[in-house]
């Protein structure tokens, strides 16, 4: 059985998605946390429908594959796990991990995140339906990040109505617009 137990945000058979050097990543035995029935639909493994369209001023346009993991032990906070890599060479790109928290009795939510790159943020937004539309409420970098740094991320996830999961993120470097760069559509893997 492959189905997802919205519940608890987990496979069927939860010792299935492991990954070797950690524990499985739901817990076979926590109930979903009251406070994140509103963010439940993001719950399990999402991949890439098909690559992923990357680009920006300073790089040349790529395309990549991502894998998303949405998971949770009981606590009311959604753990995640982002890995992309590049569609054509298979190599690997950004990774990205963290916490969704939700303010509890509303719709304010945060995501707190920590990438490969040496980037730390905080994106806090609202979440209307089943959509979340964040912007960057902190950053925190390496002291030796590569130049120029960035100075705000801006990212959507939506549900479409087809099942698919959408995510849209624009990004502003030092003295730059806003501009979009990343758009990607998933599928429920399980």
């Amino acid at each position: 059985m492959s189905t997802l137990d919205m519940r608890r945000g987990c496979p069927a058979r939860p010792t299935q998605m492991t990954v070797p050097y950690m524990k499985p990543l739901c817990s076979p035995i926590a109930e979903l946390n009251p406070a994140l029935l509103a963010l439940d639909w993001l719950l399990g493994v999402w991949e890439s429908d098909e690559p992923g369209e990357g680009s920006f001023s300073s790089i040349p346009p790529f395309r990549y594959n991502e894998r998303l993991h949405f998971s949770h032990v009981g606590q009311p906070v959604i753990n995640f796990m982002f890995n992309a890599f590049h569609a054509e060479n298979k190599k690997p790109m950004h990774r990205e991990c963290g916490f969704i928290r939700i303010q509890p009795g509303g719709n304010r939510v945060a995501f707190i995140i920590a990438q490969n790159s040496g980037l730390v943020e905080i994106e806090e937004g609202d979440l209307t339906g089943q959509q979340l539309t964040l912007h960057t409420h902190a950053l925190a970098r390496t002291s030796f990040a590569k130049e120029p740094h960035v100075q705000q991320i801006s990212r959507v996830f939506q549900l479409r109505p087809d099942g698919k999961l959408e995510q849209t993120v624009s990004m502003a470097m030092e003295g730059g617009p806003l501009m979009q760069h990343l758009h990607i559509t998933y599928r429920r893997s399980s």
